[in-house]
């Protein structure tokens, strides 16, 4: 421990604690010991775990040296604590980050919980049972209850598991289609519309069914995304710019 470590170790604040934390991991990522800055951000982390700024630090420094898990693990806990201070172009880039430094990632939890602080006002509600349906049932891979399974679930299994195919949505309110090649979302339609407004009036949805049909031949694309996360994103920020302007 360095000088500058021991004169640190008096009683401190809050404030004061947790910036003697990121000093000291500085110092020993500049002494070339990333182990030990890791380990005093955990440390510290342990007695303020809400805290942004060492969570931050320990993201950025696990990152830069390669831990990845620790990385991807920071930033998932950062978009909660994020969410909490309704901070959510914050939290829509760490979440887009974890994804991007393990894509196996399940971020479905990160999505729901942004689209319900987002948008209080769709909850989940379960649906009436409904009818046993009169055509030939279709080949169906893949089926759920979305007061259940949210949509984003639906998205994250399809896209891990790279199928081709049409996502059926029926609620009381809406019904429509979301389209898959290769896992990747290509197209949307519900009702009159379709594309990215389709996918945005069936992202809104929160209760009824859904169920996945398999394709032998891929869609046309109507909906080009960096990737399904960036797409869904960008769907609740807009979802959420436009209930903020129709309130006011």
């Amino acid at each position: 421990m360095t000088d500058e470590m021991k004169e640190r170790e008096k009683p401190k604040s809050l404030e004061e604690s947790i910036e003697a934390a990121l000093l000291d991991a500085e110092l020993f990522v500049k002494y070339r010991a990333p182990q030990r800055a890791v380990e005093r951000l955990q440390e510290a982390i342990g007695h303020q775990p809400r805290s942004i700024a060492l969570r931050e630090k320990l993201r950025e420094i696990a990152f830069s040296h390669g831990l990845k898990d620790e990385a991807a693990r920071q930033c998932l806990v950062l978009v909660n604590l994020y969410i909490g201070r309704e901070n959510f172009d914050a939290a829509h880039e760490r979440l887009l980050e974890a994804k991007h430094i393990d894509p196996r990632l399940n971020i479905a939890p990160g999505l729901e919980a942004i689209r319900r602080a987002r948008r209080p006002d769709l909850q989940h509600a379960h649906a009436p049972q409904s009818p046993p349906p009169t055509s030939a049932p279709r080949p169906v891979t893949f089926a759920g209850d979305l007061a259940t399974v949210s949509i984003f679930d639906a998205v994250q299994v399809l896209e891990n598991s790279r199928l081709t195919g049409a996502l059926a949505i029926e609620s009381p309110a809406r019904r429509g289609r979301v389209l898959f090649n290769d896992g990747r979302i290509v197209d949307a339609e519900c009702e009159e519309a379709r594309g990215t407004l389709a996918f945005r009036l069936l992202v809104e949805v929160t209760s009824g069914g859904f169920d996945f049909t398999r394709s032998g031949n891929e869609f046309p694309v109507r909906i080009q995304a960096p990737s399904n996360t960036n797409l869904i994103l960008d769907t609740l920020r807009q979802m959420d710019e436009e209930k903020q302007g129709n309130d006011e």
